[in-house]
């Protein structure tokens, strides 16, 4: 078996693997708000951990992204992307928030 071909096999391991994680982290999610219901406490935690823990996988099954020195650089864009996203949101969630008070309006 020459190396390319054994290449491709890996690579195609990789991603059945990475499909199988997230399918089945997605349908625990499901189970756990069908089972539980959305309103049970510790519900959103759970999905929460579990919606985190499916983007790692995404991330190293699909992307690619590990501590590799050669995957650092996509590694460091992504989290800087999702810094600015944050400061983003919040900033706009603090806006509005104080614009609520300043108008009176209960805040829920």
């Amino acid at each position: 078996m020459d190396n390319s071909s054994e290449m491709h096999r890996r690579e195609r391991r990789r991603y059945v693997i990475g499909y199988g994680g997230s399918l089945l982290l997605t349908l625990v999610v499901f189970g756990i708000a069908y089972l539980f219901g959305i309103e049970k406490r510790g519900v959103y935690l759970t999905i929460g951990l579990l919606g985190l823990a499916q983007l790692v996988v995404q991330l190293v099954y699909f992307l690619h992204i590990d501590r590799r020195r050669s995957s650092r650089e996509d590694l460091d864009l992504i989290l800087f992307s999702t810094l600015v996203l944050l400061i983003i949101i919040g900033g706009t969630v603090w806006i509005l928030g104080n614009l609520a008070v300043r108008m009176h309006m209960h805040v829920m």
